[in-house]
């Protein structure tokens, strides 16, 4: 192992919303924002960029 703690990401903690004047979604979550084309991929790199930040107290 490498000391890394698996993330559970929970759909309802995350605010996904239509960009607009864009074609894409954005989700926000804990000061992070990410970009999509669609909801679906937005939360997704959401959960990918979580693990790379340490967990605040």
């Amino acid at each position: 192992m490498n000391g890394k703690k698996e993330i559970k990401l929970n759909r309802k903690k995350v605010k996904i919303f239509k960009i607009r004047n864009r074609s894409g979604y954005a989700a926000i979550y804990q000061n992070n924002i990410t970009e999509g084309r669609t909801a679906d991929q937005a939360f997704f790199r959401m959960a990918k960029a979580a693990k790379r930040r340490p967990k605040r107290k």
